[in-house]
């Protein structure tokens, strides 16, 4: 590899945490049953039970976009519609997988301030048309943190969840970065997800330390019926499972899922107050996570990304996302920091 330099682009860069590791290589002694018959994955099953504090039904899968699109489809027939936000990943970065899945649910899609959904445009959109014309409403998809690096509060997690009860809507959590939302908000994952009225969580491992593995939380077990067979049809079941829910376990009972998000978090608040000391950088979003979103001139981006640094400009234009993950080091931020100062200066 000509350079392995941190980068800030996503968390998905960084590599394996020590612990996610460290159970993996105790998974791979001897032989064990396949396809989730195993200690390992029952282990991590149960933990997770324990965690949120409800007997849940839990699946792993390999990816994000499996998870979200697999589960929203268990919520959806294919007449069926989810209400999301227009920043979602499920709408902008799953290439009609959730579609796909669902053999044609439709995404509504809903604007709100700094990538959340709220309860007024939900009930926009669910009373916007009611004749047979018109795919239903069935779920509502929620990210937390958002794609924009904010949170939902319990407050509005209520709200939104009263609408859904007042229309029959089911809730999804898109848990990308549930962890660092757990860590942020300084709540139980029980609170901010089925004690919140979420029915179905997508928890994120792979941007925690993991190699890759998501799990998927059904609260309300109804939901799950036969969902094992859908992620078999869809060729998301593991055969050597172990090797996803072990370092899950590793995770869980280290402690290590909240210790990596609380110090991305604490990484990207860092980043935030340097970047905030220069002249010419305006943060484009509250950073209340681990992603700092910030507007750059274009000569300064121009710039960076000849010195090789890798971030998204996907928002728009001066629009960019620097990411921290488990294992950014403050040193590696001072020297952004520095390229991006120096660039500023020599623009001016």
């Amino acid at each position: 590899m000509s350079s392995q330099l941190e980068q800030f682009a996503s968390d998905n860069s960084s590599g394996i945490c020590p612990e996610a590791l460290e159970y993996m290589i105790r998974a791979n002694q001897g032989s064990v049953p396949a396809y989730g018959n195993d200690e390992w994955t029952q282990k991590a099953t149960d933990y997770f039970r324990e965690l949120f504090e409800i007997d849940c039904e839990v699946f792993f899968t390999f990816n994000g976009t499996a998870a979200n699109s697999l589960s929203l489809a268990a919520l959806c027939q294919s007449y069926h519609s989810v209400i999301c936000h227009e920043t979602s990943h499920i709408e902008t970065d799953e290439c009609g997988a959730p579609e796909f899945a669902s053999n044609g649910s439709k995404l509504l899609l809903a604007q709100g301030k700094n990538g959340k959904l709220t309860s007024e445009a939900i009930e926009t959109i669910v009373t916007k048309r009611t004749d047979i014309h018109y795919p239903k409403p069935k779920v509502i998809s929620i990210t937390q943190s958002t794609e924009l690096g904010t949170l939902y509060s319990i407050e509005e997690l209520l709200s939104i969840k009263e609408v859904a009860n007042k229309h029959n809507l089911k809730v999804h959590m898109d848990g990308a970065r549930f962890s660092n939302a757990v860590a942020a908000m300084n709540k139980s994952p029980a609170e901010i997800t089925w004690k919140a009225g979420v029915d179905v969580l997508c928890f994120c491992g792979t941007k925690n330390g993991m190699a890759l593995g998501e799990a998927i939380l059904f609260f309300n077990k109804t939901l799950a019926e036969d969902f094992d067979y859908r992620c078999k049809q869809a060729g998301q079941l593991a055969s050597k499972m172990r090797f996803i829910s072990a370092p899950w376990l590793g995770l869980l009972e280290t402690g290590a899922w909240l210790k990596n998000a609380r110090y991305a978090n604490q990484c990207a608040e860092y980043l935030e107050n340097q970047l905030l000391n220069i002249e010419g950088v305006d943060l484009m979003f509250p950073r209340e996570a681990n992603a700092v979103f910030v507007k750059l001139p274009e000569e300064v981006i121009h710039s960076l990304k000849a010195k090789n640094w890798q971030f998204y400009t996907f928002i728009g234009v001066g629009g960019v996302r620097f990411m921290c993950s488990w294992n950014t080091t403050q040193s590696r931020i001072d020297e952004l920091i520095s390229d991006i100062k120096n660039a500023t200066i020599d623009k001016n």
